[in-house]
Formats: C-alpha cells, sequence, structure tokens
C-alpha cells in the first residue's frame, strides 16, 4: 500500500500504485460504466477530474489504437478496486497502465471503491489529493486548500489549429466548435456522409461563415460552460442561421445563448445507465452520460427552447431544441462509444436537417 487518496474531510484511502507517481489535486468523481475505460480515460471532459470506477475489475481488455477519443489524455488521476496488468484481447496494444505512466496520469488501486463511490454520493464531488501513503495527513490537507482546481480546461483541450475529416462520400459540411470533442463524434458524422472541419474553441462566427459550412456542431468538453463565454457569444451570433446540434457542454452552451441557466449537480452523471425520456415520441433510451452542470428546467421559460428530452432518474433536463432556428441538443452522449446505442439517431437528425436546409436555400 505505497498510495492514498486523501479527501477534504481528512478521509483516507490506500491502496498500490499504477501508472504515472505524481502528486495530485483534482475534482473527484465516480463513473458507473461496466466498460470503455480507455474511452473514459482518452475523454477530454475528464480533464482534471479524478475518476473513481465503480466496476472492480479495469485493465482487463487492454489499450486498442483504434479507441482513443484524443490524442493526448488529459484525465486528472484514476482509481479502481482492481488493475489487470496482463490484458487477454486480440486488439490490445499495450497496457492501460503504461499509457497512463506516459502521459503522466496517475492512478490506484486496491482501495474500497464501494466505500468511496458512496461518499460522493452523499457528500458530492469535491476536491481530492493522490499522493505517497506517508505523506503527512496535515500537509496532505494544507495542499487540498491551497490548490484550486483549474477553471480554463476547454482552453487546455481545444485544438490549436483547424483540421479537417473527410467522409468517404461526403455530403455535407460540418463546421465542429472543439470544447474538447470526442473522436467518436466525429467518426459519426464521418460515417454519415459530413466532411468535417474542427475548429479552435475561440473561432469566430466571421471565420465560420467563409467556410460556408451546412450545419454547426457544439461539442463536449470539460468544466462549468460559463467559463467560456466566448463559445456562448457565438453560438448566440450563429442561431438561426445555420442547423446547429450540441452535445454535453455544447448542449449547457446553447441553452445559456438563448438565456436559460445553467447549474452543478451534486455528484453528476457519468455512465452508460440513465434512462432518458423523448418527449416527442415517448420512446426511453438507454444513455452514456459525462457531465458536472445541467440547464435548469424553469429557466427554459421565455427563451424560445423547448423541452425535449427528460432524465428518468432525477427529473433533469436532457434535451432541448427550437424549431425556428433549427437548432437542438442534448445533455448525453449519442456517439456513446463503445455503448449504449440508443440515441445513434440524433445525428440522422442533424443530417436530416442539413438536408432540408439545402433544400429550401
Amino acid at each position: 500500500m505505497d498510495r492514498k487518496i486523501v479527501l477534504e474531510d481528512g478521509s483516507e484511502y490506500r491502496g498500490r500504485g499504477f501508472g504515472s507517481r505524481e502528486d495530485r489535486v483534482c475534482e473527484i468523481v465516480f463513473n458507473t460504466s461496466m466498460v470503455g475505460y480507455q474511452e473514459i480515460v482518452s475523454d477530454p471532459s475528464y480533464t482534471c477530474q479524478m475518476v473513481v470506477m465503480t466496476y472492480p475489475l479495469i485493465g482487463n481488455y487492454g489499450m486498442a489504437a483504434e479507441d482513443y477519443e484524443t490524442v493526448t489524455p488529459t484525465i486528472g488521476a484514476l482509481a479502481v478496486r482492481e488493475y489487470n496488468p496482463r490484458p487477454s484481447n486480440f486488439r490490445s496494444r499495450e497496457t492501460l497502465g503504461a499509457v497512463m505512466e506516459r502521459f503522466l496520469i496517475p492512478g490506484i488501486e486496491g482501495i474500497d471503491t464501494r466505500r468511496l463511490g458512496r461518499s460522493i454520493r452523499d457528500h458530492g464531488s469535491r476536491k481530492a489529493l493522490i499522493t505517497d501513503a506517508d505523506t503527512p495527513l496535515r500537509e496532505a490537507l494544507d495542499r487540498l486548500a491551497e490548490t484550486e482546481v483549474p477553471r480554463d480546461v476547454v482552453r487546455r483541450v481545444s485544438c490549436r489549429e483547424p483540421w479537417s475529416s473527410p467522409a468517404r462520400e461526403g455530403r455535407f459540411h460540418v463546421a465542429a466548435v472543439d470544447c474538447g470533442m470526442k473522436r467518436s463524434i466525429v467518426r459519426c458524422l464521418n460515417e454519415r456522409g459530413c466532411d468535417v472541419t474542427v475548429l479552435p474553441w475561440d473561432v469566430t462566427a466571421e471565420q465560420i461563415e467563409t467556410l460556408g459550412p451546412d450545419g454547426v456542431f457544439f461539442s463536449n468538453g470539460p468544466g462549468d460552460p460559463e467559463d467560456v463565454p466566448a463559445v456562448i457569444e457565438l453560438a448566440r451570433r450563429l442561431r438561426g442561421r445555420y442547423p446547429i446540434f450540441g452535445i454535453c457542454l455544447g448542449h449547457q452552451i446553447l441553452s445559456l445563448a438563448y438565456g436559460a441557466r445553467t447549474y452543478k449537480l451534486k455528484f453528476g452523471h457519468r455512465g452508460g445507465n440513465h434512462p432518458v425520456r423523448d418527449l416527442d415520441t415517448g420512446r426511453i433510451e438507454m444513455t452514456s452520460q459525462n457531465h458536472s452542470y445541467a440547464v435548469d428546467r424553469d429557466s427554459l421559460a421565455g427563451t424560445g427552447l423547448t423541452l425535449s428530452h427528460v432524465n428518468l432518474l432525477d427529473g433533469t433536463v436532457e434535451g432541448i431544441k427550437c424549431e425556428r432556428d433549427r437548432v437542438f441538443s442534448v445533455q448525453y452522449h449519442p456517439e456513446s462509444a463503445p455503448g449504449p446505442q440508443d440515441s445513434a439517431g440524433l445525428f440522422d437528425r442533424f443530417v436530416a436537417m442539413m438536408e432540408e436546409g439545402r433544400n429550401h436555400a
């Protein structure tokens, strides 16, 4: 037991280190997914967060070259019950621990993840320190008190320069605003005949207009949506001019652009088992989620937005739309790598909106 996690209340969770030996202060959260640890570790939305996996065995199928969500993972740290350093999978190219060591991501195994997960659920997400087991508790608490979790996380994970991902048979051109965009979203758009130009978070409306896209996409990403007022203003300027689709942070940004409000959830939604009702069809979808913030349902009144999807576990807003402006967004992840796949049809809806817009041009 050479490493430990220390929470702000003084509780300690001792275990064995794997990956990097970095000491790091993060916001601690939990994820209830049974598979997909590679996508979680490489998802930019987890920047500066320590993720506690509630599923007990992690690392057993290794890391596949095709499954990364970003080239450079930025997750803060990973805590698991049991780490398997000898994966068994024909697609595996290296171990999870080796990847985490290369990208300076600290990990800890052997802790009571059930107890820790219950603590996060009962008391909410908060700061945590991963450090050596012999670090004095007083020193650890002082470091927690002195360290602020960064708020410029979108700037950190967005691309620096535009890049393109052409479809095999491109029919539409999508301008995607990268706030921490997952590569699986780009793949889903490419599969539907969309050439995608991925743009930095601080792109201007004029630069997007120069591209002449058929539609605009606002991506997922880390942190508080109110920390990126420039992106909110961009969405405000573009609404009504192009078909617009937003996912996760993009959903929150679009809601703020129309005058709605957002708030921080006690412990967020993270996992692939959240039931969501589509209010238009009555259909219930099992969804994959990863977010700390949500849209205030009462604040939608008078904005021009209509509630379209609701979380059946806690009644939170899961989707909004403005048919007049051809804008819609969802809080969850329809690309859902590695699953479930119930919501993939939302990409088809975006394509249909672009098709309709082109026909009426």
